[in-house]
């Protein structure tokens, strides 16, 4: 079992940044894959980057070169620096892991609003 819990969310402007943080319980954020997704209204949940539990980093195009995947193991937070943010970024953003079996496990969201 492993709890999720996403903070960091706000309102920024465009060309600004934000870090959202993603705190888990239960097991080791090491142990498994942390995958951040986002939905913005009216559309379905997105992809937007994964930390392997070996440490490999994957992101969309659309955010690669802009945000950051990493983790803190002592804190046992997953964190996503996102720079340079644009109006389409706005949206919910959300934690996900993914542990053998296949089990997955969501956070309740954070919200990101970009202005223009």
């Amino acid at each position: 079992q492993v709890q999720l819990v996403e903070s960091g969310g706000g309102l920024v402007q465009a060309g600004g940044s934000l870090r959202l943080s993603c705190a888990a319980s239960g097991r080791t954020v090491s142990s498994y894959d942390v995958r951040w997704y986002r939905q913005a209204p009216g559309k379905e949940r997105e992809f937007v980057a994964q930390i392997t539990w070996s440490g490999d980093r994957f992101y969309d195009e659309a955010v690669k070169g802009r945000f950051t995947i990493f983790r803190d193991n002592a804190k046992n937070t997953v964190y996503l620096q996102m720079s340079s943010l644009k109006p389409e970024d706005t949206a919910i953003y959300y934690c996900n892991a993914l542990l053998a079996g296949p089990r997955n496990y969501w956070g309740q969201g954070t919200q990101v609003t970009v202005s223009s």
